[in-house]
């Protein structure tokens, strides 16, 4: 959020801590049709309709990483990638 300038509504925030930034147990009554619906929307067609049994998902824990771990990683992540487009072949490297 803070590298792209993104600001979220107050009312975002507060809920966000007053979950203690944990996700909360989801309720598939009410987050199927969402799904269903969001999925297409976003870009992608082919996911098929949520079809879990369970009437509740709770999320596994995660720890949260830090602004500098997160740097760290990303830093990683973009010197495994390429530079340039993915669509052009890349030069051959000379020998």
């Amino acid at each position: 959020m803070e590298t792209h300038h993104v600001s979220l509504p107050g009312a975002f925030i507060e809920h966000v801590r007053s979950l203690n930034y944990q996700m909360p147990t989801i309720i598939v009554a009410q987050f199927a049709p969402h799904y269903d619906e969001t999925m297409p929307l976003v870009g992608w067609a082919s996911a098929v309709p949520w079809r879990s049994t369970a009437t509740t998902l709770v999320p596994e824990p995660r720890a949260v990483t830090s602004t500098t771990q997160f740097d760290a990683a990303t830093l990683a992540q973009e010197r495994n990638r390429p530079h340039g487009s993915w669509g052009r072949p890349r030069k051959p490297r000379r020998t």
